[in-house]
């Protein structure tokens, strides 16, 4: 008999900033709610509206930095001068219980979670053009020139890496690209159950 991990599947997504995942990942959480979407641990100061162990576990560099050396972090990066990993147990605790996860992580962590698992489906949200991406952030306004130069290089480095994923989703229209997303979550998943269960 198969155990819950051999059904499970770990759904990566990642994009640049300005691509359009967050409000791609929250339509997702609303359709899909079965999904588990781990908590990651941060640094960073706890925004109004936000909840403890719900949408992070705040911690300062020192917790953080003792998490590490004790190997509680799957994985972990610096992002803006801040620091975000991933707890095991946000990932050990679901698998265990046959749960599906939904990871929303740089192509840093993607690396690292494909070379732990191998139950896992990778998916890269771009924008339809560099240039597309650039008006999208300006149009945020909050973003000093400085920051919006370093922005467009990492998106440009990140995109680089879109080959390396499973899925590419290119988010031109945000509806077209959320059923794009859905489609393939839903067509993995019963993937995964089909072939286990089928032998």
């Amino acid at each position: 008999m198969p155990s819950p991990t051999a059904k499970v599947t770990i759904f990566i997504v990642s994009a640049p900033s300005g691509a359009g995942k967050t409000t791609l990942i929250e339509m997702v959480r609303k359709a899909l709610p079965d999904l588990y979407y781990p908590v990651t641990m941060t640094t960073r100061s706890i925004r109004k509206g936000e909840r403890e162990g719900v949408d992070y576990y705040f911690v300062d560099e020192a917790e953080f930095r003792r998490r590490v050396a004790a190997g509680d972090l799957v994985e972990w990066t610096t992002v803006y001068g801040r620091l975000y990993g991933v707890p095991g147990w946000e990932i050990e605790r679901p698998l265990a219980d046959g749960k599906d996860l939904l990871f929303d992580i740089d192509t840093q962590g993607r690396e690292t979670l494909v070379g732990k698992y191998d139950n896992t489906v990778s998916i890269f949200v771009a924008p339809p053009t560099l240039a597309a991406l650039e008006a999208r952030l300006r149009k945020r306004g909050a973003n000093e020139p400085r920051d919006l130069e370093r922005r467009l290089a990492e998106a440009e480095a990140e995109m680089a890496k879109a080959d390396r994923y499973d899925y590419v989703v290119v988010n031109a229209d945000v509806d077209r690209a959320f059923e794009e997303l859905k489609e393939i979550l839903l067509t993995e998943r019963a993937r995964r159950r089909g072939r286990v269960e089928g032998g």
